[in-house]
């Protein structure tokens, strides 16, 4: 078997399991629950049989020890407790680790388990905590269906059988073994369900073990002898099969075999209604029909050539503005009506739930907030909220700094809360919503707030700002000021924060994508941080304005809006230029100045008033073009950094107009 074909497959289901784990693991610390104890136990199965039949034996062998450990809690043999849970967070970390070598082309062998599985066998207690299989236990949990099929049997003879059947160590062709056994099983009666699947045992998705629920007139000694018979097979338990549909099936294992997952299976060859078969047909089109899997670089170059048409698009409505002629212009007109509504839906397909990017929190915060010794609630909201995948790739890190900062620094230890009147457990929101064409994401804590007269302080020894900077800032405004680079408060440094790298990383990389990062803050209260983000990076509404002889593109996202200004309305504050803006002093700012391009000068001239949080600038420009979807083109390395420059777009005239980045006129 070529596991390379399978690759994709198997690291997209495996990233699934570990969010899945994750996300149990939590709960089980918090709630418990032998429910949630049957769901990481049945991704911990698959995993172990997923990466075994690719050859991952590392990511197998883990996974192997904490299925082991997790049934003896789920048969009640061992109740869950710290050491258990710390060991499989570990294990979820080393795992995602290894999972990531095995993308980036290794095998899962760059990450030292020993430790790890250490853990897991000092909880299992060596073998002697492990009973043996009984003929009570059951690994199959059977409906309504499957009871009256066993007792139509049992009254004409038949018995039902739970059969395990397990290949020897030296096996090559676990497919093939397993299909003799079900070729003796088939001379000697009905096999009813397996577990693992029928189809994951024929795709070698299952370890050394199977089980089969059979219905036979023979007895046991003749099932285990005709099973026997078949090389490789290294042991065989036939055991009476008891119904229990209505509870919890009592699983216990040998020191050999853990016990599976009961999974209902239905096999094709046993007669059902046509109804049942129909109905059954039905939903299976329905769940097939739903989602299918599309490799992200079909996705992309999707996009790319969706640009190159938007560019194009552009270029015909000039030429058919020219040209004049009606029938033209309205064929044009349903065009761009048609490539609207394509761009919509092109733009979607790259849409993505931020919910990739929430799931790791969880287990981050617990993490963090167990390290530095305090007690933090995470909650989460607005998860299925969705951005441009190019977003999503990116924000992960910066948001991960805002969380670790407001752990660090925001929440105070229990000690300390619990002498401010506060509950011991510090409350930690991360929230996520569509406001117009953005995405806000908001990170906020019930913590000590920040200390302004400490920021102002060491922005003054800094000489970040003076004295009467100082004087004139809000709070908000002064704490503000712990974005500004190498800024930092903490007295002692730790791992978390402290060594000169700060808030102002986050803040560049925000600003990268768009982005506008914001803060408010009450002294005892907690802090909020305000993360704003563009829906979509490629395409974007823009107005286009003209300075002298060129063209540029002002994102509309950033545009409160558009006004003429005389030149008699423009004071001087501070010695720069500014104009009143609904009571407000505005700061312009001459885009000609700023690009040193030679221009008439107008007694009356267009201004883009442009924000940023809650800070305006005007933009003067010569002339107002209009409004136009543009695509987004980056510069490329040899004029990465221009300032006030984000990218460029490609007009309809076949001109480059650059895309004026608003954040750097502040």
């Amino acid at each position: 078997m070529d596991v390379n074909e399978y690759l994709g497959l198997f690291l997209d289901e495996s990233q699934e399991h570990i969010q899945s784990i994750n996300t149990q693991l939590l709960k089980l610390e918090q709630t418990g629950g032998a429910d949630v104890v049957q769901e990481i136990f049945r991704s911990a199965h698959t995993l172990k049989g997923m990466s075994s039949t690719m050859g991952y034996e590392r990511v197998a062998n883990l996974t192997h020890e904490m299925e082991s450990a997790l049934d003896l809690v789920r048969g009640g043999k061992k109740e869950s407790n710290q050491l258990l849970l710390d060991t499989m967070f570990i294990a979820m970390e080393q795992m995602e680790d290894m999972i990531a070598d095995i993308e980036s082309g290794g095998k899962g062998a760059n990450v030292d388990v020993s430790e790890t599985v250490a853990g897991f066998q000092s909880f299992i207690g060596g073998k002697e905590a492990v009973v043996e299989q009984t003929s009570e236990s059951n690994t199959f949990e059977v409906d309504l269906y499957t009871n009256s099929v066993i007792d139509q049997a049992k009254q004409s003879g038949f018995e039902a059988y739970q059969i395990t059947v397990k290949l020897s160590e030296a096996v090559v062709l676990k497919a093939a073994r397993a299909y003799m056994v079900f070729d003796r099983l088939q001379e000697l009666g009905e096999v009813v369900r397996t577990y693992p699947e029928t189809e994951e045992i024929e795709q070698e998705q299952f370890d050394l073990s199977f089980d089969v629920l059979f219905l036979s007139q023979e007895t046991t000694e003749v099932i285990e002898h005709a099973i026997a018979q078949v090389s490789e097979v290294e042991r065989v338990e036939v055991s009476t099969f008891t119904e229990k549909s209505d509870s919890e099936p009592e699983v216990a294992v040998t020191a050999e075999t853990i016990a599976p997952e009961p999974i209902v299976q239905s096999v094709p060859d046993k007669e059902e209604s046509k109804e049942a078969k129909d109905g059954k047909e039905q939903a299976a089109a329905q769940a097939q029909a739903k989602t299918i899997r599309v490799n992200l670089e079909r996705i992309d170059r999707l996009m790319n050539l969706f640009e190159e048409f938007i560019i194009d698009r552009g270029r015909l409505e000039r030429l058919a503005d020219e040209v004049g002629q009606p029938e033209l212009n309205e064929t044009v007109e349903k065009i761009k009506r048609g490539t609207n509504e394509l761009q919509s839906l092109v733009l979607t397909l790259r849409m993505m739930p931020i919910e990739q990017v929430f799931n790791r929190f969880p287990r981050m915060v617990r993490s963090v907030a167990k390290e530095i010794h305090k007690k933090v609630q995470l909650d989460i909201s607005g998860a299925e909220t969705e951005l441009d995948r190019t977003v999503i790739d990116e924000i992960g890190d910066p948001l991960v700094h805002l969380i670790r900062n407001a752990i660090d620094h925001g929440i105070e230890r229990p000690e300390a809360r619990l002498q401010a009147g506060k509950p011991e457990q510090g409350m930690l929101s991360l929230r996520a919503y569509h406001g117009g064409n953005r995405v806000f994401i908001e990170i906020e804590d019930d913590g000590a707030g920040i200390n302004v007269d400490k920021v102002r302080s060491k922005a003054l020894e800094r000489g970040v700002i003076t004295d009467d900077e100082a004087t004139a800032m809000s709070e908000n405004e002064l704490a503000m000021l712990i974005f500004a680079p190498g800024f930092s408060t903490a007295d002692v440094v730790t791992d978390l924060s402290g060594r000169g790298v700060g808030l102002d990383v986050v803040k560049n990389k925000i600003e990268s994508l768009g982005g506008v990062v914001s803060l408010e803050t009450v002294t005892g209260q907690g802090t909020k941080f305000q993360v704003s983000l563009p829906l979509t990076l490629s395409i974007i509404s823009a107005m286009l304005v003209q300075v002298g002889e060129e063209s540029y593109a002002i994102p509309l996202t950033s545009i409160l809006e558009t006004t003429l200004l005389d030149e008699a309305d423009i004071l001087t504050a501070h010695r720069e230029r500014v104009f009143d803006f609904r009571g407000q002093l505005v700061p312009l700012v001459y885009l000609k100045e700023m690009f040193e391009i030679e221009s008439e000068t107008k007694s009356q001239f267009p201004v883009v008033v442009v924000r940023k949080g809650n800070k305006l600038v005007g933009v003067v420009v010569n002339d107002l073009i209009g409004q136009q979807e543009i695509v987004m083109k980056p510069l490329g390395t040899y004029l990465e950094g221009i300032p006030a420059i984000s990218g460029a777009t490609i007009l309809g005239d076949g001109r480059v107009a650059l895309i004026v980045d608003s954040n750097d006129l502040f």
